[in-house]
């Protein structure tokens, strides 16, 4: 990379932590070692830190401290979320009497062995509904439309008596459409239905209320929005009844065992404060480069077309298909120019097969490998942007010229 700029356009797969973020994890790798389960004075004082840092990541939500869990990230957060109300509210009987299930507010969910969630979710929740199905429980993957929007009469319809759980992510990490959210949690509880929504892209990106959104559970990561990598946390609404995940001591009042990561605690409020200080003009700035970007590529590339809700979308998130192009191959070109960007979840980096998202749509293979991911961060530049675009237009151009597909399309126009 020497001599060559490099612009990271790949931040929906990691962000680099900010030097405030390490600055105030410093002390607790070092001094600031104790740990927080001791009784004397320097653990005290970390437990203490704990809490601050739990008051504060709360607030972001409008949440209540108590209901904050941390965990390793985020797929542990969507794991613990999925198996643990399956755990604590499964039944073996198909037909329930909803009104039997309620005795008191902290009891009002169903039982039940059915999930409901969609095809385009991260791999970490249609992962663990694979396995739940291999334990028993049914599972319903709902389509999207063309943009990758949840069509809530679909919702709807696969309700069943026994559903106990409608999980949804809250904005995709390829295409960055936003979800129906407030909708879709309406709908749940309207059904006495527990609410989880994967908000690994969009909390840091987007104003979150679980309340207003009827959300019963959201899982987060830190690394998303320049915090360390290995933290993320799950939020829990106060009134569910579920259990353990990884099981051993008493941390996180009981539900969480192991030694609390201090370091990456610190880190992570730390990097929601920023996130938060600055996500309206943050979003300004990334919504004019996105828009621009957009515009350029699909007014001057012919044979491109944008993947996921052309304004429903994440502030930062561009997703184009390309067609008679290889994907990984334009990949590699912009590697090469210093330009870093995927084509689509790092989750599934190296896979021969085409994005499960894009295929979702409606997408043919042939057109989703063709993908191009780019998302931004607030450190790019408009300068970068036109760079970029001038980039993609170059290897789109030599790349077709070697595609003996472009040149049979082509001829028979």
């Amino acid at each position: 990379m020497a001599g060559k700029p490099l612009i990271y356009m790949d931040h929906a797969a990691t962000t680099a932590t900010r030097p405030e973020v390490v600055e105030a994890m410093l002390p607790y790798f070092t001094n600031e070692f104790g740990n927080p389960s001791s009784v004397y004075s320097i653990s005290q004082k970390n437990r203490a830190k704990v809490t601050q840092c739990r008051e504060a990541i709360a607030k972001t939500l409008n949440a209540e401290a108590n209901e904050i869990y941390f965990t390793a990230g985020g797929s542990e957060a969507d794991n613990w979320a999925i198996k643990a109300v399956c755990d604590a509210y499964y039944s073996d009987n198909n037909i329930h009497d909803i009104e039997e299930n309620i005795s008191d507010v902290k009891n009002k969910y169903r039982t039940g062995r059915h999930i409901i969630t969609t095809r385009i979710e991260h791999h970490a929740v249609l992962h663990t509904c694979e396995y739940l199905e291999r334990m028993g429980f049914d599972v319903t993957y709902i389509d999207v439309d063309e943009n990758g929007i949840v069509k809530l009469d679909v919702l709807r319809k696969a309700i069943r008596p026994d559903t106990i759980l409608i999980s949804v992510m809250f904005a995709n990490n390829e295409i960055g459409t936003v979800e129906p959210i407030k909708e879709i949690g309406e709908l749940a509880h309207e059904n006495n239905i527990i609410f989880h929504t994967d908000a690994v892209q969009a909390y840091g990106q987007i104003p979150i209320d679980v309340d207003e959104y009827h959300i019963d559970l959201l899982s987060a990561s830190g690394h998303k929005l320049n915090g360390p990598k290995g933290i993320g946390f799950l939020y829990i609404r106060n009134n569910l009844k579920i259990g353990s995940f990884i099981h051993g001591g008493a941390q996180e009042r009981g539900r969480r065992a192991g030694t609390e990561n201090v370091p990456g605690i610190v880190g992570l409020s730390k990097a929601c404060e920023m996130a938060f200080d600055t996500m309206k003009e943050r979003g300004r700035k990334e919504i004019m480069m996105r828009d621009h970007l957009i515009d350029r590529i699909l007014s001057e590339v012919p044979y491109a077309r944008l993947n996921g809700h052309r304004t429903k979308r994440l502030p930062n998130n561009v997703n184009i298909s390309f067609q008679f192009v290889e994907g990984e191959s334009m990949l590699i070109m912009l590697d090469m120019a210093g330009i870093c960007a995927s084509a689509g979840s790092a989750c599934t980096s190296g896979s021969t097969s085409p994005s499960h998202v894009l295929t979702a749509l409606g997408l043919p293979e042939d057109i989703a490998h063709g993908s191009l991911r780019m998302t931004l961060g607030d450190e790019n530049t408009m300068e970068e942007i036109d760079y970029v675009v001038e980039k993609i237009k170059e290897y789109v151009g030599r790349l077709r010229a070697m595609s003996p597909q472009y040149e049979d399309f082509v001829g028979r126009r």
